[in-house]
């Protein structure tokens, strides 16, 4: 990819993907799209979150110096200025990512989230040539949903109305900023949507639902899906907040980093640049908690131990994605059930770090 300049930095020799936050789990999985396909990759990460380390060494093993590590924080105005040397594309995931982290620190997570994606969009403005920004932001942006009306059918919370439970909700919601970590990705969103109003970037906004899929290192805070089968394979009890018939609809990771691709395709780009789109498993995907343990359940051949708590701060009771924007101006559309998805991720965390699944053959 690259050699060492006389200030001791990589210099890139051709042009390369750039993807902050390209430690976490999206990221990963993206990063290794890409870098199989032939492209170098440029990942910036501070391995803050637990379990990354393992990542970024999986990344190495498998792809060597395709892919560039660079340990460094989106805030670091020098160290992007390296990073998109030679940036063909940039993949902004870095953030932080928990309702009850920002609950705690609101601060901190202001700073990553707005003054992280704001410094990272001015260094693309300063390029000559500025590549193309996707950014990952959040369901949250819209809220609790409170004038959703939704009924109780068994195990899940449903919409009453006949046209959402067809097709999820779309980009026209108000956005209804809730709790500090709705405000700061909502905010960061609305400022990569009018960098290409107000100075021209190729910029695209993914407001993403439930991701999950190999690579997730979950937790009761973010990536439940993952969290629940780790606990499952290791005996541990999980908590459910509310009464566990939360519907989403969640999104196997391999259909997110098709999405991704195509956005940042030229052809693609020049008819979604500058707008939102919701991002998610879509009706056909959806799931309860309630659903997933019992999925989990028969996966395990046992129970999976739970305890039960009240709702917490800023949750949706039904939160399930429209996407047919995305896919009438792309042909996307998801390709992994949620049986088979869960199915392969247990898979993969059965066979440790270094497992794969069916899906590997198309990274």
């Amino acid at each position: 990819m690259s050699d060492v300049g006389r200030n001791g930095r990589p210099r890139v020799a051709r042009p390369v993907s750039v993807v902050t936050g390209g430690a976490g789990f999206v990221g990963t999985n993206l990063a290794a799209r890409l870098a199989a396909s032939g492209q170098d990759v440029v990942v910036v990460d501070n391995l803050s979150r637990p379990g990354v380390a393992d990542n970024v060494q999986w990344l190495v093993e498998h792809f060597g110096d395709r892919v560039r590590i660079d340990v460094a924080d989106v805030r670091d105005e020098i160290a992007l200025e390296w990073a998109l040397s030679g940036a063909a594309k940039v993949f902004h995931l870095a953030a932080q990512v928990a309702v009850t982290t920002s609950l705690v620190s609101p601060q901190h997570d202001h700073d990553v989230n707005v003054c992280g994606t704001l410094k990272l969009l001015e260094a693309i403005r300063r390029l000559d040539d500025p590549p193309p920004l996707l950014y990952t932001s959040t369901n949250k942006v819209y809220g609790t949903l409170p004038d959703l009306e939704l009924h109780r059918n068994g195990d899940r919370w449903e919409p009453v109305s006949p046209l959402v439970r067809a097709s999820g909700l779309g980009e026209d919601l108000p956005l209804d900023f809730c709790t500090p970590y709705g405000c700061s990705k909502g905010a960061a969103d609305q400022y990569v949507l009018d960098y290409a109003k107000s100075y021209g970037l190729r910029t695209v906004v993914f407001r993403m639902s439930c991701i999950y899929g190999p690579h997730q290192h979950g937790n009761e805070d973010q990536g439940w899906v993952a969290h629940f089968l780790r606990a499952a394979r290791a005996g541990r009890t999980v908590t459910i907040y509310g009464d566990g018939a939360q519907v989403r609809d969640i999104l196997f990771v391999d259909d997110l980093v098709d999405a991704m691709l195509v956005a940042m395709e030229p052809s693609g780009m020049e008819g979604i640049r500058g707008r939102p789109f919701n991002m998610g498993g879509g009706p056909a995907n959806t799931v309860s908690l309630l659903e997933l343990l019992e999925l989990i359940n028969d996966l395990e051949g046992r129970p999976l131990d739970v305890e039960w708590s009240g709702e917490r701060t800023g949750d949706q009771r039904y939160y399930v994605a429209d996407t047919t924007r995305f896919r009438e101006a792309t042909g996307w559309k998801p390709s992994v059930s949620v049986e088979e998805g869960v199915e392969m991720l247990h898979r993969w965390l059965a066979a440790g770090r270094s497992g794969t699944v069916e899906t590997a053959a198309r990274l």
